[in-house]
């Protein structure tokens, strides 16, 4: 792969700037509310429980979404890919890990959200943090499998960021991406939506519900709106940092 490649036929600099504002403008915005979330938990020793540890595993795998996308903007603003064929590789591996890392970590949150109203027992940190290692040592696991040969990391078709190959149709290729849906999409879906079922189940013949609709969770400002911003990892995190006196006597 070549380290500047002309844009494919079909695209001109206009379809590329818009491109590169579009995936500008949601790095900064993923990167800003995702980045309170993180701020608050390590600002904040009494929002460091196991529960909000599933919530801040969540807002840094949502970073990384929003990092790789700004690589991304980067490129689409400068008309190419700059960094060359090993940053290609690199590119697809630290956004495809930190992606199953986000849908492993939005299942988790639903797990432990089910644990926690429906056993009425709190997550212990002997659960959280075996938890969080298993997402994050499971993505990188898939994310690295590429690099090894199976499935193959490549430009996508605007050429200046890269990803999964999804175009070949090989028998590498297809088997990979199967096995990677089954065990990164498919087992993810069905714990979420079990926990949620279960939940909504269990609260609804106690006459209370307070569990929030179920939509996708795999965008990183969609995941710091459902799981932070409505949450005390903001209000209490920014406040107890801006009014540090107040807090400590509140």
């Amino acid at each position: 792969m070549a380290a500047n490649r002309a844009l494919p036929a079909g695209f001109g600099e206009l379809e590329v700037l818009a491109v590169g504002t579009v995936l500008l403008i949601e790095a900064l915005s993923g990167l800003s509310l995702n980045g309170l979330t993180i701020f608050s938990f390590c600002k904040t020793p009494d929002l460091q429980t196991p529960s909000n540890l599933l919530v801040l595993s969540l807002a840094l795998a949502d970073s990384g979404i929003s990092l790789n996308a700004l690589v991304a903007a980067v490129s689409s603003l400068l008309r190419r890919w700059p960094y060359g064929s090993e940053g290609c590789q690199a590119h697809g591996f630290q956004g495809f890990a930190t992606a199953l890392a986000s849908i492993c970590g939005s299942a988790a949150i639903a797990w432990g959200r089910y644990h926690h109203y429906c056993t009425r027992r709190q997550l212990a940190w002997n659960t959280a943090i075996p938890l969080v290692l298993f997402v994050w040592l499971s993505s990188a696991f898939w994310a690295s499998l590429p690099l090894m040969g199976w499935g193959h990391y490549n430009y996508e078709p605007l050429g200046t960021c890269c990803t999964l190959d999804y175009s070949r149709g090989d028998r590498n290729e297809i088997s990979f991406l199967f096995t990677m849906a089954f065990f990164n999409f498919l087992v993810p879906l069905f714990i979420t939506l079990t926990s949620y079922r279960l939940m909504e189940h269990k609260l609804s013949r106690s006459g209370h519900l307070p569990v929030p609709a179920l939509i996708a969770k795999i965008m990183p400002t969609v995941n710091a709106i459902n799981y932070a911003l409505p949450s005390e990892m903001i209000y209490r995190g920014v406040w107890q940092c801006l009014s540090p006196q107040k807090s400590k006597q509140n």
